[in-house]
């Protein structure tokens, strides 16, 4: 299946948002996205409906906020979604939008210094328009950079992270249809194995894991829990960990799952639910029930995979167990 037409309506949407001056973006939104567009982006933007609201309430206050933004893409893919109800193609791209931070942005105060926000975007094409978006961005590392720790303590370590490091993650181009079946298969045994969950230290959880990975894995994790590199230090550094601090926990399944060459993802809304049972990320809360909103994208190495970069909505899963760590900055 070709998907250069989706691809295109995305690549000209991008440089349609970042040249135009902020009185234009209605217009900009109204050629390439249908009026009743669902928007979802981590807390506090949420879920936004219509093209109104997303201006007002998104792209607004961000292009007031982080002037002459530019969109650094690290990986750009498209591909059919089998999931029932959102059967489509869906365009994704990840990287950072760079910009000079020179106003307030939900309530984390300017730097009036170049900044890098962390993002993956799926987008869904239908008819020649944009229908439907998930945009993540990984908030607390721009407050890291605005001198604001949201949380005491990581088990990796937090950083600007890179692209991939075979720099071909930017598949402008058509692929083989059958590499990206092959990514896709793997991820899916990934998420198998991770769904049954049953080690949690030692030998057993490294041998599950090796099941999917390659040993020089890189886990590029979210800020909060940080990155983590090679089998054995992902899993003491993160899944180890992980799995060690939560308890009933019920996996919600995915609106998104797509691959293309060497690479694939996937997003839910919200992919767990899990309640934690002793101190996480260096807070310690009542064993309460919270969610994880999580995108994941994958370059595949061989057989196995190799990198993963991880997107979670931490400000919401605190928000749901009562810490608000935006509205504590004010």
């Amino acid at each position: 299946m070709n998907f250069q037409s989706e691809k295109q309506i995305i690549l000209n949407f991008y440089d349609a948002i970042e040249s135009s001056k902020i009185e234009e973006i209605p217009n900009v939104l109204s050629h390439y996205c249908s009026e009743d567009l669902l928007w979802r982006g981590f807390h506090p933007f949420n879920e936004i409906r219509g093209l109104k609201n997303l201006y007002s309430q998104f792209w607004q206050p961000f292009k007031k906020s982080f002037f002459n933004y530019q969109r650094r893409m690290d990986i750009f893919l498209a591909g059919y979604n089998t999931i029932s109800g959102n059967e489509g193609v869906w365009v994704v791209s990840m990287g950072h939008l760079m910009g000079l931070f020179d106003n307030p942005w939900i309530g984390i105060k300017e730097t009036k210094k170049i900044a890098m926000l962390r993002y993956c975007e799926f987008s869904k094409i239908q008819n020649g328009k944009i229908t439907e978006v998930a945009m993540f961005f990984d908030i607390p590392h721009l407050m890291l950079q605005a001198g604001i720790k949201a949380f005491p303590s990581e088990t990796g370590i937090s950083l600007v992270q890179p692209g991939p490091l075979t720099h071909d993650g930017l598949m402008f181009n058509e692929q083989d249809t059958n590499e990206g079946n092959r990514t896709l298969e793997i991820i899916e045994n990934m998420i198998n194995d991770v769904k049954v969950w049953t080690s949690t230290t030692g030998n057993s959880l490294i041998d599950e894991l090796k099941k999917s990975w390659n040993d020089n894995m890189i886990w590029w994790g979210p800020t909060g829990i940080g990155s983590t590199y090679t089998i054995e230090r992902y899993a003491n550094q993160h899944a180890g960990p992980f799995r060690e601090t939560f308890k009933d926990r019920k996996f919600n399944g995915h609106l998104c799952r797509v691959s293309e060459g060497n690479y694939g993802g996937f997003f839910g809304w919200p992919n767990l639910t899990l309640t934690p049972k002793k101190m996480f990320m260096g807070i310690k809360t009542a064993p309460k029930s919270s969610e994880m909103r999580v995108i994941d994208m994958y370059r595949r190495e061989g057989k196995k995979l190799t990198e993963n970069w991880v997107f979670i909505d931490l400000l919401h899963f605190w928000k749901i167990l009562g810490i608000d760590i935006l509205k504590n900055l004010k």
